[in-house]
């Protein structure tokens, strides 16, 4: 039964993202899928999918049932909404649930959401300053009810959005992804001769919280104090964390971490819960299916008010800039508990690409790109192997294909690749960011839009690993840009954008010979750093790089 609710959950996600409209979600998987008992208590998610939509989700349908009391419900409803403080975390992911029913009797729910490109709001993503100035925001509301769609609803959607077409579309994909996984485990339920999904629902959750619980039975017991500086807007962020194992549980705990700003990178709860609970997850129950039960003994608490538990109004559209380096923080509590299972600092935040732009030249009102792209840094070092390059860690999103970006714009890449010597040095080294340039094909500026991190404070090493590179973002012309905001590219010119590295982990100077070898042949390292960083001899380096010379 547990291997066919997984078959139910992924086919959901799969439904989703053959069907979505947004590119993100198209081509980079940045959303999710999950089944609930009819308690809301989710049950199992699809492979497919993010943590930080996941984990946040695991919340929503309970809000559902808070709006929509169970009894009310009935075949054929649907709810959606986009409340960042119920489940979402920022507006643009918006949220689906829909409750099943054999016979009709309420068997449990089927929800997902996923990243809308455009919901209105301002073009520059660094300027909000509260949540009303981020587009359109739903309550929990009921767009579908008995199986008649609320075109009212659907019309307040598509009148609040630059790309009506793709918004609909996407909010379509999101209703069609839960009826194909609503109609799946109803055919599972019948091939089992299941009535109702309690006693499954209960075996699956209290087998994975007693799972989890013996895996922290075998940590040390105590609390663990790290803290972590991020670059913010106006002014450097502060993190600091308490994390106690005892009794059976996990606690981190956020006070002592920065008040919330005026600018947009604030987090709700729920998506601190979420990156918290996954960075605990890949240590403690990375063999452990997550749900209610194994995610129960993870719990968090922050100061309401601060910029981990944001309180509305609080601008929150680009919480991700705190959210995804939070398993940073988190590690560097377990690191001093149990060092030979943590990674070194990474990347942390992707390093997205979105691009506004005329389709044509001279330009005519109205007809212009938006397009986005998934591009990512170095993932820290662990303790037994190289961190790995170019990945979405901790999001779990995967970097776009460079073709779809250009064939939605007018916009070229003319290069992209490993950075070299980004990555940070070390007997594990960190994995590298990558370089990316790019020019508009006609004869027109652009706008990029950036929100980036560590481009003041890299990735840190451990156990004299060297940190990563930090990020750089320039002009082909000369100029480094801001890390957050939105940049006007004369015509011409190119933008230039080098992702950073993760930290490595131990001494360079004892990294494998034939590792450092292999790293110079493949060009992830320099001669330069071969010899100075990593003490290979000259000889042999010239040698090497004679031989790499000469096999083109």
């Amino acid at each position: 039964m547990w291997s066919r609710l997984i078959a139910v959950v992924e086919e959901q996600a799969q439904a989703l993202q053959r069907t979505a409209f947004s590119t993100i979600v198209r081509e980079s998987g940045d959303l999710a899928a999950g089944v609930f008992d009819g308690r809301g208590r989710m049950l199992a998610q699809a492979v497919t999918g993010t943590p930080g939509h996941i984990n946040s989700m695991a919340l929503a349908v309970g809000h559902v049932i808070d709006h929509y009391p169970l009894h009310t419900m009935q075949p054929g409803d649907v709810f959606i909404h986009n409340d960042p403080w119920m489940g979402t975390g920022h507006t643009n992911d918006i949220s689906l649930t829909t409750p099943c029913f054999v016979d009709d009797q309420l068997v449990g729910f089927l929800a997902c959401n996923s990243h809308l490109m455009d919901i209105g709001g301002l073009r520059d993503l660094s300027a909000s300053t509260d949540v009303f100035m981020e587009g359109l925001y739903l309550p929990i509301l009921k767009i579908v009810d008995g199986g008649v769609l609320n075109e009212s609803l659907m019309e307040v959607i598509r009148a609040n959005t630059r790309q009506p077409v793709e918004t609909v579309g996407d909010v379509y994909s999101l209703m069609n992804c839960n009826d194909v996984g609503c109609r799946r485990l109803v055919e599972m339920m019948d091939e089992f001769g299941l009535d109702e999904l309690d006693e499954l629902a209960d075996h699956i959750i209290d087998t994975s919280r007693a799972a989890v619980q013996a895996e922290i039975a075998k940590l040390p017991q105590g609390t663990w104090h790290a803290s972590l500086m991020i670059d913010g807007q106006d002014e450097p962020v502060e993190l600091k964390a308490a994390l106690t194992i005892a009794e059976g549980r996990i606690h981190v705990d956020y006070a002592g971490s920065a008040s919330m700003t005026k600018r947009n990178f604030n987090v709700p709860i729920c998506y601190t819960l979420a990156y918290t609970s996954y960075a605990l997850g890949c240590v403690v129950a990375r063999d452990i299916p997550n749900n209610a039960g194994s995610l129960e003994p993870r719990t968090v608490s922050a100061p309401e008010g601060s910029i981990v538990n944001a309180i509305k109004p609080a601008a929150v559209v680009q919480r991700h800039l705190i959210g995804l380096m939070l398993p940073d923080l988190v590690f560097g509590c377990l690191r001093q508990a149990i060092p030979d299972l943590v990674p070194a600092e990474g990347a942390g935040v992707l390093w997205n690409i979105r691009a506004n732009g005329p389709w044509s030249s001279p330009p005519r009102f109205g007809e212009e790109f938006m397009v986005g792209v998934v591009t990512t840094g170095g993932m820290g070092a662990l303790p037994f192997r190289d961190g790995l390059s170019a990945t979405g860690f901790p999001s779990g999103v995967r970097g776009g294909p460079i073709e779809i970006f250009e064939s939605m714009s007018t916009l070229i890449v003319w290069r992209k690749e490993y950075r070299q010597d980004s990555g940070g040095a070390g007997c594990m080294r960190g994995g590298l960011g990558q370089v990316i340039e790019m020019a508009n094909g006609i004869n027109e500026p652009f706008y990029f839009h950036c929100a980036f991190e560590r481009m003041t404070f890299a990735a840190r090493g451990f156990d004299a690993g060297l940190s990563g590179a930090p990020g750089r973002l320039a002009l082909a012309s000369g100029g480094r840009l801001a890390g957050k905001g939105r940049h006007d590219v004369p015509s011409g010119d190119r933008v230039i954008i080098m992702s950073p590295g993760g930290g490595g982990i131990g001494d360079p100077k004892r990294r494998d010979r034939i590792l450092v070898e292999a790293d110079l042949a493949n060009g992830l390292i320099s001669a330069d750093a071969a010899v100075e960083v990593y003490g290979m001899g000259a000889g042999a380096c010239a040698s090497r790089v004679l031989e790499e010379v000469r096999h083109g």
